[in-house]
């Protein structure tokens, strides 16, 4: 059943006294977070401190990542992922639990192997979905035997709406004195973007979050990694430390990172976006949907481009052709990426005013870290009318997928009333928008919530 189909009152209720009094307590919040949505297993202790008058402090107390070894399958193997989970994720949480912040004399304590106390965390953020099931299953329902061992709530974490808020963690992250703004503010739009996910999204507050446009194929993640095994010297993949492809890629075509593209400009209207630029090789690739202004996202034909392209050569490629075919895979893939973004924030320039006008556009998931793709699509704002727009990234180590940012998005709906009842279960698909057929975030069953944050929605 989905929150859509029935009254928010059911979901009314009275929030204990001890839920009343963190949120009012000048120590903030601490939360101890799993992320297992793929192939990265991860545990985070993230805590936000509240202060008056300095505003909100944010502190990662621990994060570690193990990313299971599919180097063999050139890609995510289901099973691989499954297994170092379960191999894997009972030992972080053991090692996490050290960086636990030093007991207080309220009592709110946890007693260590080595006779040690800590401070026991507020509540447990888990992702819940969207991923693999069986993978995101090993994650929750660790979350749920350490909720109710240590007998406090859950927080069951939507994976895409933890990538949005890291800028909003990171924000609180920084270093120095004065008033903090958790930033971005609502109204945003984000690019969401990565191995598995490619989608635009106009997000109004912490639960709201409008689809604008999404791939229809592949996620441009996945298609950078296509196009990465098909260019990349046979000598190079083979002593790749990961899967994440596309990423060496932009080693080997970028090795000067932002001088070897300083001369970059961008199509300055769409007329100029449908112009094939032929390469000095004799091939061209196409930019998908360049003859039309629909929201929609399309990749997969880009690694498809590639792949003719070099089977046509029969490996008589050289190393300067095989960097300019990378290079153009590139560009292509994140002008289509910035064409789209730019449609998407006229049509919401024709219907916002004032407080509703965008201001920040947030990039998240494995590809943000990608310097060329963050200089694209400073390029297309500045030349399209859309200067004033800040662009507002991730760290590298926050970009791909980690519990940080399931602590983060967890301490954010706790702070708003929500937490996730024993009963749910893990979710392989799950959306952002209130709109669609599943009710978005809050649409699964599971959630409960007090009174005050309802009546603050």
């Amino acid at each position: 059943m989905f929150l859509s189909t029935f009254s928010l009152a059911t979901l009314r209720g009275s929030a204990t006294c001890a839920s009343r009094s963190l949120l009012r307590n000048r120590r903030g919040l601490l939360t101890l977070a799993i992320e297992t949505s793929c192939d990265d297993t991860s545990v985070s202790i993230v805590e936000k401190k509240i202060d008056n008058s300095t505003g909100s402090k944010a502190k990662i107390h621990f994060l570690e990542n193990i990313t299971a070894d599919s180097r063999a399958h050139r890609g995510i193997h289901p099973i691989l992922a499954l297994e170092s989970h379960q191999e894997n994720l009972a030992s972080l949480v053991d090692k996490a639990l050290n960086s636990l912040p030093a007991s207080q004399s309220d009592g709110n304590t946890i007693n260590l192997a080595d006779g040690s106390t800590r401070r026991r965390p507020d509540f447990i953020s888990a992702t819940r979905g969207p991923g693999m099931r069986s993978n995101l299953s090993v994650g929750l329902d660790t979350g749920k035997a350490l909720s109710v061992a240590w007998q406090i709530p859950m927080v069951g974490v939507h994976h895409m709406q933890a990538h949005l808020l890291t800028p909003r963690l990171v924000s609180c992250l920084k270093e120095g004195d004065g008033a903090r703004t958790t930033s971005p503010e609502f109204p945003f739009l984000s690019i969401l973007v990565s191995g598995g996910h490619s989608i635009l999204v106009h997000s109004k507050s912490l639960t709201d979050h409008k689809i604008m446009a999404s791939s229809n194929d592949i996620a441009i993640g996945e298609t950078l990694d296509k196009a990465a095994r098909e260019i990349l010297p046979s000598d190079l993949l083979q002593r790749a430390k990961t899967t994440m492809y596309g990423k060496t890629l932009e080693q080997y075509v970028f090795p000067n990172g932002k001088a070897d593209f300083a001369d970059y400009r961008p199509p300055m209207n769409r007329g100029e976006e449908v112009v094939k630029k032929q390469s000095r090789w004799g091939w061209s690739l196409t930019t998908p949907f360049a003859n039309t202004r629909a929201l929609q996202l399309s990749f997969s034909s880009v690694s498809s481009m590639v792949n003719k392209i070099v089977k046509d050569k029969d490996g008589s490629m050289s190393e300067e052709e095989r960097v300019d075919l990378g290079r153009d895979a590139m560009r292509v893939s994140f002008e289509h990426l910035a064409s789209r973004t730019i449609i998407a924030l006229e049509a919401l320039r024709l219907h916002n005013t004032g407080d509703d006008e965008i201001k920040t556009l947030v990039v998240s998931g494995g590809v943000a870290a990608n310097k060329f793709l963050m200089a694209v699509l400073r390029s297309f704002l500045d030349v399209r009318g859309f200067e004033h727009i800040q662009i507002v990234a991730p760290p590298i180590y926050l970009c791909t997928d980690n519990a940080a940012m399931i602590g983060w998005a967890g301490i954010e709906m706790f702070e708003a009333g929500w937490r996730t009842d024993m009963s749910c279960r893990a979710l392989r698909k799950w959306t952002l928008d209130p709109q669609a057929d599943d009710g978005g975030i809050l649409g699964p069953s599971g959630w409960t919530s007090s009174e005050k944050s309802l009546e603050s929605l």
